[in-house]
């Protein structure tokens, strides 16, 4: 889809006339996120909100990464999605932006279709001013973070699971970065999940507003006031709490103090593979990303089972409980299964290589 291009307005009477009366904000700082650049990664649960706050406030360019389509269990908390999208398997990032189109025709939206790895990462990332997480895994937080401290680009980290969420902004240079707080990801299995604990709507809806704020002062200039502590919330048994993390920043961290940006120059000997939050699935990105015509593929799969075509995507129905999904870019989601050794040899048997 191409970027949507146009004037941003900014009389008092207009569509931004409540937000220029907020003191902090005036004028000045709506001629501000007219002109910033930010990237949201992921447009699932957080991403959503973080793009619907983005794109109303008038923010001029949004860029929106994510790799996956809508589905059914998506709409209990991804709010810019509905039915429709999931009964025709639109990808999130495309679904996103029709919606917010819709809502501020006057901004840039690019939506970007991928899975955002190292060979990618810094494309998608270093031209613009902010970067919002709405990913769901540390893998990619720690890619985001590389290329924040590489590239000397704020960042706004964010996460929930069940009724429990976090915030933390991170400003290369002046706070710590994410891996001087947690050093390295969580091992596989040790972490909750919305697979394990679930998650209710409202605390997205926290986090990622609390994201937003943040946001919106970073991008009007208004680095006083921003919160410098880790920030957590559990809404369910009403906690909340706000960590002092200034004192974190470490001289031997590996990004920020060393300049080693290990998950940007990590050795990509073979395919990646990941388990889906939620979602009972394995994400296999291939090592070199190919160009497959789908309408070609659609054809040779037919005689293995049901398929589902739409410019985006292609399912195959390889079973009751097995689906493969492939991208034009031979990335495939096997669905049905948490098994990277079972996706692999799915993989390798109905794409060849």
């Amino acid at each position: 889809m191409d970027p949507i291009e146009s004037t941003i307005e900014t009389a008092p009477s207009g569509r931004y006339s409540r937000q220029l009366l907020f003191a902090p904000i005036g004028e000045q700082g709506q001629s501000k996120l007219g002109d910033a650049r930010v990237a949201i990664v992921g447009m699932g649960a957080l991403g959503t909100v973080l793009a619907n706050h983005m794109a109303r406030a008038g923010v001029g360019f949004l860029r929106l990464i994510d790799r996956d389509f809508v589905e059914a269990s998506n709409l209990q908390r991804q709010m810019l999605y509905d039915e429709a999208d999931a009964a025709s398997s639109e990808p999130k990032a495309i679904a996103a932006a029709k919606r917010l189109q819709q809502a501020n025709s006057q901004i840039t939206i690019e939506p970007v279709v991928t899975d955002l790895n190292a060979i990618n990462a810094e494309a998608l990332l270093s031209d613009v001013g902010l970067i919002l997480d709405g990913t769901d895994n540390f893998s990619v937080r720690f890619l985001i973070n590389d290329v924040s401290a590489k590239h000397s680009i704020p960042w706004i980290y964010g996460g929930a699971v069940s009724s429990r969420g976090v915030s933390l902004t991170i400003i290369p240079g002046v706070t710590p970065c994410l891996r001087c707080i947690f050093g390295q990801a969580p091992a596989q299995g040790t972490a909750e999940t919305c697979d394990t604990a679930g998650v209710i709507g409202p605390i997205i809806h926290t986090v990622a507003s609390h994201q937003s704020t943040e946001a919106f002062k970073l991008l009007v200039g208004a680095t006083e006031q921003l919160n410098r502590k880790m920030v957590h919330w559990d809404l369910w048994y009403n906690q909340h709490a706000a960590v002092d993390v200034s004192k974190a920043r470490k001289a031997d961290c590996p990004a920020c103090a060393m300049e080693r940006y290990e998950y940007l120059e990590q050795d990509l000997a073979e395919d990646t593979m990941q388990s889906l939050c939620g979602r009972n699935s394995v994400q296999i990105q291939p090592l070199h990303p190919g160009s497959f015509d789908l309408v070609e593929w659609a054809d040779k799969w037919r005689p293995l089972g049901a398929v589902e075509l739409n410019p985006f995507l292609l399912k195959l129905q390889v079973s009751e409980v097995i689906t493969l999904v492939l991208f034009p870019d031979g990335r495939i989601l096997v669905q049905g299964t948490n098994d990277p050794v079972q996706a692999k040899s799915l993989y390798s048997r109905y794409i060849g290589m």
